[in-house]
């Protein structure tokens, strides 16, 4: 009798425990681009981009609205196609990279609008000033490639203020600013899923 109690109580013990299943995707740098767009002179826009960044994504609801996400951009991997313009946007003018090498986004919400509509808020931290943002993002879908990995894919838009982030450089050319002080942010990006498990 003893030992069936025993054996009975072990069993009610095991079931109390579960164990939540999270899902964590990792940018595939291959298939991703941090890019922006800032006015020149009021006439014309400039590209530019980031080619070095990580990006991770947990989340335990498949459709991501519960997703923990944290974003890390290489300040001094920026690229404008020319060398000159890149020297300028690393110094203390603006991102000051020797000092501020990091750019970083922790993402607070990330809520449904509608079918794959999304709205993701965070905290954008550039120059070690920190704001909150938010970004609309289309999410592309989920599939497996070639290789058997499962992939996802997001497209995210948003706008900040330079100067909110201490990316002071204003200079006039005939009365107006050679570069505006709003910047478009796009980010087209594609994770790969990797699984893991946390016992609670």
């Amino acid at each position: 009798m003893k030992t069936l109690f025993a054996l009975l109580l072990a069993v009610l013990l095991s079931s109390s425990v579960t164990v939540a299943q999270n899902t964590t995707w990792k940018t595939d740098p291959a298939h991703s681009a941090v890019k922006f767009n800032i006015t020149h002179m009021v006439i014309s826009e400039v590209e530019g981009n980031f080619t070095s960044f990580t990006g991770n994504i947990t989340t335990e609801n498949a459709d991501f609205t519960d997703a923990k996400i944290d974003f890390i951009v290489d300040v001094n991997s920026i690229n404008t196609d020319n060398e000159m313009r890149d020297g300028h946007l690393k110094s203390d003018d603006f991102f000051n990279a020797e000092k501020f090498p990091k750019m970083t986004f922790k993402g607070v919400s990330m809520k449904k609008v509608k079918g794959s509509k999304y709205e993701l808020t965070g905290d954008l931290t550039i120059r070690n000033t920190t704001k909150r943002v938010k970004f609309d993002v289309n999410h592309g879908g989920i599939i497996k490639d070639g290789y058997g990995n499962i992939k996802a894919g997001f497209k995210a838009k948003s706008s900040i203020n330079r100067f909110d982030y201490g990316l002071k450089w204003n200079m006039l050319t005939e009365g107006v600013a050679t570069v505006s002080d709003e910047v478009e942010i796009i980010l087209n990006l594609q994770f790969a899923q990797e699984m893991t498990k946390v016992g609670k």
